[in-house]
């Protein structure tokens, strides 16, 4: 029997409109200078891909790849222009610094804010407060507004919220290289416990070696493009080659 799909991807692709004017008065001079005022851009053209409940999955290539955009659509941020995403279970990402996070609030409501984002009920984001402080560690600058937060700090309790709320599927985007080496070391040992505890990654980076001792699988992008879907290290070494 095959492994169950935890995340499926069927023919997405996703388009934007680039505008180069800002103000009435640019539109009519690039009007009057038959310059186009946008040009559309295709960030993916249509791509299946399908994970499978466990595996852990690293999406590659050269920047203006596709990769952050899909990793997008898979969490819902954004919608595909076609096709149609589906996610099996809880998903948790860290995507951006501080997404999902109120710049008016503390960093204690956001923690209740955003793990009720993520679909936690109140009584179980209490239950796991104490752990959530704990991991991130950030002191007495819990009960500060987070618009006053580095971005150090905003990964802090980012992750401390996402890992703590036991995510069947968790997304991460290049989040890891911002804050301070021992803090790292310290998320790459989280996720490497939610692999080995059978959850679903998928990740984005840059960092060759580090997507090697995550994942088991690596989807390369070229300019929108699936051109390469197999074990990491094939997949690592593709990417090498193309730079």
């Amino acid at each position: 029997m095959g492994r169950v799909c935890a995340v499926e991807v069927d023919g997405i692709s996703k388009h934007f409109s680039l505008r180069h004017t800002h103000s009435l008065k640019e539109s009519v001079v690039w009007a009057l200078q038959g310059r186009a005022r946008r040009d559309e851009f295709t960030a993916l053209h249509p791509i299946d891909l399908h994970v499978g409940q466990g595996e852990s999955v690293a999406l590659l290539g050269r920047n203006g790849s596709g990769k952050s955009t899909l990793l997008k659509l898979v969490a819902g941020v954004m919608a595909p222009d076609t096709g149609e995403v589906r996610v099996r279970g809880r998903l948790a990402g860290l995507l951006e610094v501080g997404a999902g996070f109120h710049p008016d609030l503390t960093g204690r409501e956001n923690v209740y804010l955003n793990a009720s984002i993520l679909g936690v009920e109140r009584a179980e984001i209490e239950e796991r407060f104490d752990d959530i402080v704990a991991f991130a560690d950030i002191g007495q600058f819990l009960d500060t507004q987070v618009r006053f937060y580095s971005s150090g700090m905003f990964l802090r309790l980012a992750f401390a919220v996402a890992v703590h709320t036991e995510p069947d599927v968790f997304l991460v985007d290049e989040i890891l290289a911002v804050g301070d080496e021992a803090f790292r070391t310290k998320c790459l040992e989280r996720i490497e416990l939610l692999r080995v505890q059978g959850r679903t990654l998928v990740v984005v980076s840059h960092d060759l070696p580090l997507v090697e001792r995550l994942c088991d699988r690596g989807v390369v992008l070229d300019r929108g493009h699936l051109v390469t879907d197999g074990p990491i290290g094939a997949a690592v070494e593709a990417v090498r080659v193309a730079r």
